[in-house]
């Protein structure tokens, strides 16, 4: 106890599958954690139409794979408290946890807050989020059904939502500001030969359109020749990327100048005690499989620095 306050030995801040595997290691060492997450359990498994390079599974739903490593979980024991976390901080060997509701307190913390989608900045796009402007094409594609709509981006995420989105919309206008993708090929191939796709290429946002209640269209603005043109859309799907979700570490200088997270080979970051798993990690590839190995690395570590603290 401190000041009354209990002092867990473990919180994990986010239920992802990075989260999710780290508090599994964890408790079949002998060690329950807190997890802690402001969402449902599975993070962006829970927006991913369709898995199909997670091992043991040919192909399955983000969703059906989230909430089979949440039965999981549950099974073992582990709660989830659903809670914002706005701040953490250290004070001796302790961790303050801030949140939306009571405070936390840890020996050890682990954060697996992951990404989060980035906005275009656009005049628009605030004004009309969930009335047109949408970050997830799997939970708001079929309200659009047979109608057209934009899909901004140039990656794997932008071709896959995309392609997905042609099951229920008249046309997608894939908007890219170059010719080339950064996506797999055989994606590439796909879009290309849909014929409900059509590229609009070297081609930017300017602005989301709308009457006021919904979108109308998409302004865009060719980046060779500066011609503007005005894509008559119902829904506009910007996919141009992530940001590190980091905020509540701030000041405790851990993060690269793009704000994820440095840690050492067993996920713990230059502040004795505190660990860092999943996407928020300042690596070269982001997937399902890279995060449940952070999480089953930290897991193992946290249970062995926990047990040397208490000799």
């Amino acid at each position: 106890m401190v000041n009354n306050k209990v002092i867990h030995p473990v919180i994990i801040i986010g239920a992802g599958p990075a989260g999710m595997t780290a508090a599994i290691y964890l408790k079949r060492a002998n060690v329950t954690p807190i997890l802690v997450d402001k969402d449902a359990p599975g993070g962006k498994l829970n927006i991913t139409q369709k898995v199909e390079n997670y091992p043991g599974y040919t192909s399955i739903s983000g969703p059906d794979l989230a909430f089979k490593m949440f039965e999981q979980v549950r099974e073992l024991g582990i709660n989830i408290d659903y809670a914002d976390v706005k701040k953490i901080s250290k004070v001796g060997n302790i961790f303050k946890i801030e949140t939306t509701e009571e405070p936390l307190f840890a020996e050890t913390v682990i954060v697996a807050t992951g990404t989060a989608e980035r906005k275009l900045k656009i005049p628009g796009e605030a004004r009309y989020t969930n009335k047109g402007v949408s970050y997830c094409a799997v939970c708001d594609g079929s309200l659009y059904k047979d109608l057209p709509i934009a899909v901004i981006g140039g990656g794997n995420s932008a071709l896959e939502e995309s392609l997905f989105l042609t099951k229920f919309v008249g046309k997608v206008y894939l908007v890219h500001r170059r010719q080339g993708f950064r996506a797999d090929d055989m994606l590439v191939s796909q879009v290309k030969e849909n014929p409900l796709i059509e590229l609009v290429l070297d081609a930017i946002p300017v602005e989301v359109l709308g009457d006021g209640t919904k979108v109308t269209g998409l302004s865009t603005k060719n980046v060779l020749t500066g011609e503007d043109r005005i894509l008559k859309v119902d829904a506009v799907f910007p996919l141009v990327g992530s940001d590190a979700q980091s905020d509540m570490l701030e000041g405790l200088d851990v993060k690269d100048d793009k704000g994820y997270v440095l840690v050492d080979e067993n996920m713990e970051t230059k502040v004795s005690g505190l660990y860092s798993i999943g996407d928020l990690n300042a690596k070269v590839l982001r997937q399902i499989t890279t995060a449940t190995a952070d999480g089953s690395i930290a897991g193992i570590a946290v249970s062995k620095r926990l047990r040397t603290l208490k000799k």
